[in-house]
């Protein structure tokens, strides 16, 4: 008598993205997110009340807070993003919803697309209320559209967002989260073009800044402090941020593992 064995049902792959699967994970996290107030409070209105206080700190000097007010309107909603969005990721980890969820037929992408869908949701709320404020509330003198610098914040935010998704995977724990910004945000703060000209630097860390994706955030914000109009040199700034941005997405999905004991 010859018997036969029936192989284990495994779950369907899934397709690498999925509107309707995205969309489903993007209501979670900000269903989530609407119970925790802080977390929100912390998103939108952090770099509104930086921005309030960089202005006052150069009261007696208005021309310097143009200066460098633009630059920071990209920086701050970057580090606000990229600290909340790798410590709320980091919670799901450690609690097993990621586990949980990848349990299911939900692919990857779909999982990490949505979660930078809801989060992207609210860094647009946040990088509309820093413009405003910066522009009609503080007066910040610019050149070019607002809408423009608009664009370049929110894509600064959303890369915040992605590196904050990415760092996530690499923590045990929240403070582990918070200890990666030191590594991944200071030395792009330093040598993105604040402070000083990046062709004044040191040639090794001028080469070192072309390579961080910060310098060309600031870049944007200055095209459109200088100029009118749309520019070359911004539409590469800002394809070189998003495409970062993606780029780090798609490494963030390919962190994602299912954890068994």
């Amino acid at each position: 008598m010859s018997t036969t064995t029936t192989p284990a049902l495994r779950p369907a792959p899934t397709s690498a993205l999925n509107i309707s699967r995205t969309t489903a994970t993007a209501a979670r996290v900000l269903r989530q997110l609407a119970h925790d107030p802080r977390t929100i409070a912390l998103m939108i209105l952090i770099p509104c009340v930086m921005l309030f206080l960089l202005r006052y700190v150069f009261d007696g000097s208005p021309r310097t807070f143009d200066n460098i007010g633009a630059s920071l309107l990209g920086i701050f909603p970057l580090i606000t993003m990229f600290l909340v969005t790798s410590i709320a990721t980091l919670r799901e980890r450690t609690s097993g919803t990621l586990e949980r969820l990848l349990a299911m037929p939900l692919g990857k992408g779909d999982l990490i697309a949505g979660y930078a869908l809801a989060f992207g949701a609210l860094a647009i709320i946040q990088s509309a209320l820093a413009t405003a404020l910066a522009l009609w509330a503080l007066g910040l003198d610019v050149t070019g559209s607002p809408w423009l610098l608009l664009l370049v914040a929110l894509l600064d935010a959303l890369l915040g967002t992605a590196l904050g998704l990415f760092v996530s995977a690499f923590s045990a724990s929240e403070f582990q989260a918070v200890q990666f910004m030191p590594a991944v945000i200071f030395p792009q703060l330093l040598l993105c073009g604040l402070f000083t000209p990046r062709d004044n630097m040191h040639p090794v860390l001028e080469a070192i800044s072309d390579v961080l994706p910060m310098s060309y955030a600031v870049d944007g914000m200055n095209e459109v402090l200088a100029h009118t109009d749309m520019t070359a040199a911004f539409v590469r700034d800002a394809l070189i941020v998003a495409g970062c941005a993606l780029l780090v997405l798609t490494l963030g999905a390919a962190t994602l593992r299912r954890r068994t004991t």
